[in-house]
């Protein structure tokens, strides 16, 4: 393990305070009070030489300062009085009673007290294990750590008014320590709880030439909800690693806007990726909720790629309307276009935005719109049965008639698409903060319980340190979880 100077540098998503200051922060605004008085009462009348409240923060520091290991941070604690102190350590070894002995010399019975060595005030590693134990117990029974998620994102909703209005979500594999080998008389892994996961990328190059990726993985899936303006973790579950995304998120957004149906209300888009494509997914967020969806859309059109006349230089259109004669085709990404009736020529139609209270998408002529020449104006208007004026042919998609992959209030790759679907990087940095700063690239994780403390406690300190921020009159500085801060020059 690295030691808390060399931590400031790796963590450089988080404001450039010294290192203790930014430990101070997470003991103020993590509203952990709960925990303690549950931990204390389950310790109940036994030893207190290593009060709860204390052990507690050290575990925070442990996660804060990316320790891998008890050994690790104990190492850590012995050698930084500062952090000793912090955590309310006394660094003062205590001084231990004289032990009573009793002597008989010459029939005669004499009483003497022999000094003791002094006692640390420092746990061993026997006596941290002990703790975590506790600490898993009395999140298996209560939940507590996780449930300093929603209490923290209902204290950023009340301190940000524009907290949720873009949300996100993205899937991560978090490797467990345990290999995957069975072991050959029990068949059993060293983690039971844990599976194979595998993630599958395919594309074509530049070149035309098709590839494909593939990750396998035994361990979890971390299925994260983000704010991706902010970069603040939202949500989370801990699965196994062969877990589908799309019926875990199913399952999250149910319950997430179940318990806050204030973020619901407050939500104006959704991001995800094409994995995450679906009619059921687009209908549930639109017609339910009146979230947005901005998920990428995984082209699906085959029949058409399959011909022999087959251009992949050329858009593949279909029908806008297959049951009537018109001249309006659209892409399998939405892109809607006009075929002049004269010259075959295809254009796209000028978008004029949604329609919400008829909920459809508004497209115009693009002659009209845009003062073009078109030899087959005339025939259109009366093959459609409107009117030449100058405004030209309007034209009306009804989004509850047309496919809901395709179809979405927010047309694919539109200004507006991409800005908010350029948003969900936001995802890719909070997972890449997982790994490199609360160190989940090397651990020694093993069991589905421990990981979700592990990664709990993670993302309420990611959470609690941007509430920090803003509660001490620093919002600006909500960026600093997202690029470095300079530090001072102090020379």
């Amino acid at each position: 393990m690295a030691t808390t100077q060399s931590i400031l540098f790796l963590w450089d998503n988080v404001e450039a305070l010294p290192d203790l200051q930014r430990l101070e922060l997470v003991f103020r605004f993590l509203p952990d009070q709960d925990i303690i008085a549950a931990l204390q009462q389950m310790r109940g009348h036994g030893r207190n030489d290593f009060p709860v409240a204390t052990m507690w923060r050290a575990l925070l520091a442990g996660v804060v300062f990316q320790h891998e290991s008890i050994e690790s941070l104990l190492r850590e604690l012995r050698r930084n009085p500062a952090l000793l102190t912090l955590c309310e350590f006394d660094p003062v070894p205590l001084q231990s009673p004289p032990k009573k002995v009793l002597e008989r010399v010459d029939g005669v019975l004499s009483v003497d007290f022999v000094s003791q060595p002094q006692r640390s005030t420092i746990p061993d590693s026997h006596n941290f294990s002990r703790f975590l134990k506790l600490v898993l117990k009395m999140e298996q029974k209560q939940g507590l750590i996780a449930a300093m998620i929603p209490t923290l994102r209902e204290q950023l909703m009340a301190v940000l008014p524009d907290f949720g209005q873009h949300l996100g979500y993205d899937g991560k594999a978090i490797s467990s320590h345990a290999t995957g080998s069975k072991n050959k008389k029990t068949g059993k892994t060293s983690d039971p709880d844990a599976d194979w996961g595998k993630h599958e990328t395919k594309g074509v190059s530049k070149d035309g030439k098709p590839w494909q990726k593939i990750k396998t993985w035994f361990g979890y899936s971390l299925h994260l909800i983000a704010d991706t303006q902010y970069e603040i973790p939202v949500a989370f579950s801990i699965q196994p690693a062969s877990r589908s995304e799309s019926k875990e998120l199913a399952v999250q957004l149910d319950t997430l806007f179940s318990a806050a149906p204030e973020l619901g209300e407050r939500c104006q888009d959704f991001t995800a990726d094409r994995g995450l494509d679906s009619t059921a997914l687009k209908q549930y967020l639109w017609d339910q909720l009146h979230i947005r969806p901005l998920v990428d859309i995984a082209k699906h059109w085959q029949a058409e790629k399959k011909a022999p006349d087959y251009n992949p230089e050329i858009i593949v259109t279909r029908p806008l309307y297959p049951d009537r004669a018109d001249n309006i085709v659209h892409s399998e990404k939405g892109e809607v276009f006009c075929v002049c009736p004269e010259t075959g020529n295809q254009r796209p139609l000028a978008f004029q935005g949604f329609e919400a209270t008829r909920n459809t998408l508004k497209y115009r002529c693009p002659a009209a719109a845009y003062g073009l020449e078109c030899a087959g104006r005339e025939t259109c208007y009366r093959q459609a049965g409107t009117k030449a004026g100058d405004y030209g042919r309007i034209v009306r998609i009804a989004i509850k008639k047309q496919d809901r992959r395709i179809f979405t209030p927010t047309p694919y790759d539109s200004p507006s698409w991409r800005r908010g679907y350029n948003r969900r990087s936001a995802l890719e940095r909070i997972n890449s903060r997982v790994d490199q700063s609360f160190g989940f690239e090397h651990h020694y994780i093993r069991g589905k319980a421990k990981m979700q403390v592990r990664v709990g406690l993670a993302m309420a300190i990611m959470m609690a340190l941007a509430l920090g921020h803003v509660q001490e009159g620093r919002p600006e500085q909500m960026r600093s979880l997202v690029k470095p801060v300079p530090l001072l020059d102090t020379g």
